[in-house]
């Protein structure tokens, strides 16, 4: 999860860090832009928004989604690249 929130500051270092929901969450410009929950088996990523992680089917077909969460498995980490994805399509989704 530390490595994740890592990755979220050096795309967004703007980004203020925040609790929403009871999940670590970032804020970028008054909009939260995504969120990072620990579980015992992978880490949560949540992007505030139900319509993100359905942009990007063919990049998240490895790893287990419901609609507002895609889990993260600690062998299986997001690039730096389809997390940046991930938070602009939110970022302009807002």
């Amino acid at each position: 999860m530390l490595e994740m929130r890592q990755r979220i500051l050096t795309i967004a270092p703007e980004a203020e860090e925040v609790v929403s929901y009871g999940i670590a969450a970032f804020k970028v410009n008054g909009v939260i832009v995504c969120g990072l929950l620990a579980a015992k088996r992978h880490v949560g990523y949540y992007p505030f928004s139900g319509s993100v992680l359905e942009l990007f089917p063919h990049e998240l077909r490895n790893y287990s989604t419901t609609k507002s969460a895609l889990h993260v498995p600690p062998d299986k980490p997001l690039s730096r690249t389809l997390l940046k994805k991930l938070m602009n399509a939110r970022m302009s989704s807002a």
